[in-house]
This record gives structure tokens, C-alpha cells and sequence, in this order.
């Protein structure tokens, strides 16, 4: 099957996201993106058309899609798409497939010029082939999107529960729950320290089976793991605040800090009410020591109770779990699909669908 060519230009009008000081507010509902995903909130929009977004300076690999109102800022490019040759979210699918990386201008951060971007030559079918390629991806995209939310929900009412259970220390101290106290969180879990990965040519290699786990995300790839348990990551250096549950073997970076307990659940709960620049003692950057987390008072109510918690929150937390798994499996097939659908290597040109 055969596509016509287009520069990006003929496609799109590249646009300059702004600066958000003016706009940015707690009271807002529109959502403001840099290149490392959403930065806050806004009072009104900069365009309110599905548009891809493309970034400029930082991160440059990762186009994103957006169907709402937004704001960006002026690290991140936005895009007035030309629908009458392609459709915003197929154009999307295709500008996932190019490596931006290759297009870098920039010499200590990444960068694109619009220029550059500009001269792109993308294939591009009918309007009618692309809606028939969305309506093999789009269901696909869907469920992940569903179960996200799915997620989202499971995980709010683990909060509720642990909340009502635990956030009222007067209710916890009085009557039966006396014993319930103030006690070193080393006295529930074990914290260490993550390892700097071996550097070997099998490091960073997305085929070989185990994340290597940051402060933040997974950064790689190794062929070994340093933790086998289910565990939790939070950050040693840099980046605070985010709580990575952990469920398969992985590489638990030097960066991190990784906490096994046997009431994950309830120990989960505690490092996402953590006041961590409150023990934060870096100067240039943030850090984090094992022996401050170690320290920390947390309040402990009575075996009964503990496990009572941990057991109602690990049964929403499992459904979690086969969520994600099955939202890998999707997309396993979505990536697998989607080069094939968009470069006519899978011809739907002659089915009614």
C-alpha cells in the first residue's frame, strides 16, 4: 500500500509553549506540560485542540498527545495539526516511531530547532486508512487508560482505608488501643541502600529482562537483578517524594533508598506521608540518609490491627497489580502492531471494519 509523503511542515504548525508564571495558579484546571510530563495547573489555556506536543529543550525523545485545553511551557513545543491530511492522534503514532534524538542540536541539553523539525518527511495514508489504523489502536489505548483510572481508584481507596484507620491518633490512643505508639520506622521495615550497576555492555540493553530502578523511574536495563522481594523505592539523591512499589526482580540504583517490610501495605501508606524535605540534608542537591529514615517516628498500632489493614489493602492492591500486567501486555501489543499499521506492512485498505 502505497503513502504519500509530507514534510512535518505541510502537517503541522510548530508552536512555542510560554511562560506559565502569569497563568499558573492552585485554583486552575488546566493543565500546564513540560518535557518531563505535567507541571501544575492553569487559569486558562494557550490551545484547546488536540494537538502533539514535541520538546524543544531537556527531554526530546517523548512526543506526547493531548485531546483537552492545555498549557505548555517554553521548553515544549505544541502543534496546530492540518486535519484534512492526517489526524491528530495518528500523527502521534507516527512521530512515536522516530528517534528525535537523532535531530539533537543542542550541546550540554538536548534541543530541537523548528527549522529542523520542520524538514521531517513523514508517510502519510488517506484520512479514511487512518481512521481504520485508530480503530485497531484506540481500543487498545482505551483499556490502558481504563485500568489507569481503575488504579487510580484502588489506590484511593487504600488511602481512605489507612486514613480512617490510623489518621486520628486520639481515636488510636484511647480505650482498646492504648498500646497503639510512636515507634522507630526500622521497627516495622528494613532500609538499605540501592548499588551503582556493574558497567557492562548489557546495561541500558531493553532486551535484557531487569529495570534498573532511579529515584524516579526506571532509567535501563541489566541482566541481573540486585533485589528479588517486593520492595519500595523512594530517592536517596536528588529527586524526593516519589514511591516506586516494586513487585519483580529489578536493579535498585545508588540513588535510592529500598524499604522491605512484611506490612508493605501499611508501610506503603507511610512513605507517601512523608515530609521529606524535613530531613533532607543536602546542600547542592537533595539527600536522604538511611539512618534519618531509620529514625523516624511513625505511629504502630497493635498486631491485630496492623494485620487487619494489610490484609484488606493487599486484596485492592492485588487487583492493581494484574491491572498493570495486563496494561504491559497491551501495550506489548500496541508496539508490536504499530510500526506494521503505520508503515502499510498490515493492509487495511480493503477491510470493512
Amino acid at each position: 500500500m502505497r503513502y504519500k509523503t509530507y514534510t512535518l511542515n505541510e502537517l503541522v504548525q510548530i508552536k512555542y509553549g510560554k511562560n506559565q508564571k502569569e497563568v499558573v495558579s492552585n485554583k486552575g484546571d488546566i493543565p500546564i506540560y513540560g518535557t518531563g510530563g505535567l507541571m501544575g495547573y492553569a487559569t486558562k489555556y494557550l490551545y484547546n485542540k488536540p494537538s502533539v506536543l514535541i520538546g524543544r529543550k531537556g527531554t526530546i525523545d517523548k512526543v506526547k498527545y493531548v485531546d483537552h485545553p492545555f498549557w505548555t511551557v517554553d521548553t515544549l513545543f505544541y502543534t496546530i495539526v492540518n486535519i484534512d491530511l492526517v489526524i491528530p492522534k495518528y500523527l502521534y503514532y507516527v512521530m512515536s516511531q522516530i528517534d528525535l534524538t537523532l535531530y539533537n542540536e543542542g550541546t550540554t541539553i538536548p534541543s530541537l530547532r523548528v527549522d529542523t523539525l520542520n524538514r521531517l518527511e513523514l508517510e502519510i495514508p488517506s484520512v479514511e486508512i487512518q481512521k481504520k489504523i485508530l480503530s485497531y489502536l484506540a481500543p487498545i489505548d482505551e483499556k490502558i487508560v481504563l485500568n489507569q483510572l481503575l488504579n487510580k481508584n484502588l489506590e484511593e481507596q487504600v488511602s481512605a482505608i489507612y486514613q480512617s484507620y490510623f489518621g486520628n491518633f486520639k481515636f488510636a490512643t484511647e480505650g482498646k488501643n492504648q498500646n497503639w505508639n510512636y515507634q522507630e520506622f526500622s521497627t516495622i521495615a528494613h532500609i538499605s541502600s540501592g548499588k551503582r550497576p556493574q558497567l557492562n555492555s548489557k546495561i541500558h540493553n531493553q532486551k535484557t529482562p531487569i529495570p534498573i530502578v532511579g529515584a524516579t523511574s526506571v532509567m535501563g536495563f541489566t541482566s541481573e537483578p540486585n533485589y528479588n522481594d517486593k520492595i519500595l523505592i523512594i530517592g536517596r539523591v536528588g529527586t524526593h517524594g516519589i514511591v516506586q512499589r516494586i513487585t519483580s526482580p529489578c536493579w535498585a540504583s545508588d540513588n535510592t533508598l529500598v524499604i522491605t517490610s512484611p506490612y508493605y501495605e501499611f508501610v506503603n501508606q507511610i512513605l507517601h506521608r512523608i515530609d521529606y524535605s524535613s530531613i533532607n540534608r543536602g546542600s547542592t542537591q537533595p539527600l536522604i540518609t538511611q539512618k534519618d529514615m531509620k529514625t523516624l517516628l511513625v505511629l504502630v498500632p497493635n498486631e491485630k490491627i496492623l494485620m487487619q489493614f494489610e490484609e484488606i489493602a493487599s486484596s485492592l492492591m492485588a487487583q492493581c497489580e494484574l491491572n498493570k500486567n495486563e496494561n504491559l501486555q497491551l501495550s506489548h501489543l500496541r508496539d508490536t502492531l504499530l510500526p506494521k499499521l503505520i508503515s502499510g506492512e498490515l493492509d487495511v485498505s480493503a477491510l470493512d471494519i
